[in-house]
């Protein structure tokens, strides 16, 4: 969640105020610009931390009041696992919510995006014992401090790419590998340009998404007579 998100969900929780009055939200919480209040009082709203009473007040809902439980984690957009496919411009698509407990090896949450992934390049690749399908989020480090290094969200051509990164010294040469059933080509790079130019953050998890295999075996509430 963003550290502005996180300052009026917190005085929202001690104290509901009138959804409008954005200037005097910015002066509680030290931001002078009314538009981004604005903004982040709505992407709140959106994401269910906060709603309007019927007297104009901004409330914490339960989701709100019980956040140190979950990290928002926001989406990025998709990147392709195959031929390189997706734009790779910054599209921001909302929140994913995320048990700490599955996050609880990440020390610093600031720096971590998901995106979903298109395409199936990468379904032999294993990753916290996990491969990678489509429409699993993939979690990454933009710092590029954290994760093993060996698998990155790289841009290609202006396209957002889930590869496996091969460092060959010697032959000063880089390579984005795919790992697949299928056969994809791979990409050379110049290790020079690796960081700058393609390498846009490491990848650190693989949440993989509900089959509905597994959704069959939800126990259906009983309805009363």
């Amino acid at each position: 969640m963003h550290i502005i998100q996180e300052k009026i969900l917190n005085m929202i929780k001690e104290n509901p105020i009138k959804k409008g009055d954005f200037r005097r939200i910015g002066s509680l919480i030290g931001e002078s610009h009314p538009f981004k209040i604005s903004y982040h009082i709505n992407r709140l709203i959106k994401n269910n931390f906060i709603y309007t009473n019927k007297d104009g007040l901004l409330c914490a809902t339960i989701l709100g009041q019980d956040n140190n439980r979950l990290f928002s984690i926001p989406v990025l957009g998709e990147a392709s696992c195959g031929i390189p496919n997706i734009f790779a411009e910054i599209n921001f698509a909302g929140y994913i919510q995320v048990s700490k407990k599955l996050l609880e090896d990440i020390d610093d949450i600031k720096n971590i995006v998901a995106v979903k992934a298109f395409g199936n390049s990468m379904n032999k690749a294993i990753i916290g014992g996990k491969n990678v399908e489509e429409g699993d989020y993939v979690l990454v480090d933009l710092s590029k401090t954290k994760g093993s290094q060996k698998y990155v969200l790289a841009v290609h051509n202006g396209c957002a790419v889930i590869k496996r990164l091969y460092k060959n010294e010697k032959e000063h040469i880089y390579s984005l590998v795919s790992e697949s059933t299928e056969k994809h080509p791979p990409i050379f790079i110049n290790p020079d340009e690796a960081d700058d130019t393609f390498v846009n953050g490491y990848v650190l998890d693989v949440i993989k998404k509900p089959k509905d295999s597994e959704c069959e075996n939800i126990i259906e509430p009983i309805e009363e007579d």
